[in-house]
């Protein structure tokens, strides 16, 4: 018999429409022979709904209609493991064999979700709920590296109402440039790079917008690179990627649309140093609980020295997102990674 798999996408999340891209490409690379996919869209102010329609319209964003939906919702009940669905007064059960949530960002990618899927007994594919919550927060994923021997950026915290005259004296001795980030955001939404003081106070109203802490990291020289992770126990590792860019930062824009950066696969660093980023990245991956995949962002310095960035526990899944590209570099298919992520979950 062919397992229920649950897909989920769009979400309360500034990520929403990054949502339905990834989702799209999940959807159509599923193997319809060994999986009934079952599409829970969720709306951008917070409405479930099981959605019956053709893959195109979640891409187009013409997915919600009341011809292709119904209200549904995840039960908490183990009993009925699995949606709910509510139509002309009647409610059916449909119980899953696994879940994968494909929602970047607030509400999806922080645990929330996977939390509920957890309560109901529902096997996850990606990872869990207490290590998305870490890699959510830059901060304690951050700490956590470093207790395991990984170097990270110098930084301090700011919750928001606090006075931002020691801010001004930390960042001083921080040094500038440095960057401004929410604390729990994707995608480089709220983030800035700051040149000098007087660009600081904005920036820190900038990324309290997003989230109730904020971030400020000293500056890395050097380049970003980005390293696929798959597994659970035994890991796959794709080749790694090199982000080129001509100026500033890896910013949203510069994300989605590459205006004057370049992503490079396999990444222009020498076979020995790219076994370390390797190594490094399992180091991280297992540090922070992953489970299923996610892709591990690190630095690399013009002296060498690795240094953790973040960990992204749903990267972006469109078939030309970086997460598959790494993967495909080392010959696996889009198809391939979908369903070796979705056996990891099942065989948990």
């Amino acid at each position: 018999m062919k397992m229920k798999i649950a897909v989920l996408f769009g979400g309360c999340s500034t990520e929403y429409d990054i949502s339905l891209q990834s989702a799209y490409a999940v959807i159509t690379h599923l193997d319809e022979n060994k999986y009934d996919s079952v599409l829970l869209g969720i709306t951008p102010t917070g409405e479930w709904f099981r959605f019956f329609g053709k893959p195109q319209k979640i891409k187009e964003n013409t997915w919600y209609n009341p011809s292709d939906c119904v209200r549904a919702i995840i039960s908490p009940s183990r009993e009925a493991h699995g949606v709910l669905e509510f139509d002309a007064g009647e409610i059916r059960t449909i119980r899953l064999d696994a879940a994968m949530p494909v929602l970047h960002g607030k509400n999806g990618e922080d645990g929330a979700v996977q939390g509920l899927l957890e309560l109901a007994g529902i096997p996850i594919i990606g990872c869990n709920t207490l290590c998305s919550s870490l890699c959510m927060d830059k901060d304690k994923a951050h700490k956590l590296a470093h207790v395991a021997g990984v170097r990270i950026p110098s930084s301090f915290v700011l919750e928001n109402g606090m006075d931002a005259r020691p801010a001004l004296e930390q960042a001083e001795n921080l040094g500038y440039p440095l960057f401004v980030k929410p604390v729990k955001a994707g995608s480089s939404f709220g983030i800035t790079r700051v040149m000098s003081q007087n660009e600081l106070p904005a920036a820190i109203k900038l990324a309290f917008e997003h989230d109730d802490k904020v971030i400020v990291e000293e500056s890395i020289p050097g380049f970003e690179v980005g390293c696929a992770v798959l597994g659970n126990d035994n890991l796959i590792v794709g080749e790694l990627d090199e982000i080129e860019l001509a100026d500033g930062f890896f910013n949203y824009k510069e994300k989605y649309t590459l205006e004057t950066s370049s992503i490079h696969v396999p990444a222009r660093i020498p076979a020995k140093k790219v076994n370390e980023i390797k190594n490094t990245a399992k180091i991280i991956y297992r540090a922070l609980g992953c489970t299923g995949f996610a892709r591990v962002d690190m630095f690399l310095t013009p002296s060498g020295k690795i240094i953790f960035n973040e960990v992204n526990t749903i990267p972006g899944f469109t078939t030309h997102s970086r997460y598959p590209n790494m993967l495909g570099a080392v010959g696996m298919t889009f198809e391939q990674v979908v369903n070796t992520a979705i056996g990891l979950a099942v065989r948990a």
